[in-house]
């Protein structure tokens, strides 16, 4: 199943570490700045490592247009820290190891790859607006190209 969230709705909250150690939530923006929340399966994978340095390329354009990233996966601390090292990554990784967030988001799905079935993440994308309200769900995102995807929809917004 895919997300239950719906374009106008409000945001799940969200209470995570980051790669830095300190807690986010997503209230600490509200009023402040648009959040690009971006829900990837794992660290250094290939698909992943695209979208990331997608939205690492892009960061610059999507801080102008008054707006935040957030990388969200199940990966622990010490593997958000390690990918952000690696490929430079100039935005908050958070880890949701218990994946709360990923079930509050609707993200959590059961997967299946070569016939076996499992429980991933599914790459989606939220744009949260400064009242807190969905304004873009992107799913199933296809990592090449994305984060340029986002950025044209922060500057028509």
């Amino acid at each position: 199943m895919m997300s239950h969230l719906k374009e106008g709705d409000r945001a799940p909250a969200i209470h995570l570490t980051a790669s830095s150690g300190e807690k986010v939530k997503l209230s600490d923006f509200k009023g402040k700045k648009r959040v690009v929340l971006y829900f990837y399966p794992k660290d250094d994978t290939p698909g992943c490592t695209v979208e990331s340095c997608g939205f690492r390329d892009s960061h610059k354009k999507i801080e102008n247009q008054n707006a935040v990233i957030l990388g969200i996966s199940p990966d622990g601390i010490e593997s958000h820290h390690k990918f952000i090292e690696k490929f430079n990554l100039p935005f908050i990784l958070l880890s949701d190891e218990e994946k709360k967030t990923c079930q509050d988001y609707g993200v959590w799905i059961e997967k299946n790859m070569y016939g076996k079935k499992y429980w991933g993440v599914a790459r989606t994308t939220f744009i949260v607006g400064k009242d807190g309200k969905i304004e873009k769900i992107y799913e199933k995102v296809k990592s090449e190209g994305h984060a340029e995807e986002v950025v044209d929809f922060l500057r028509k917004a």
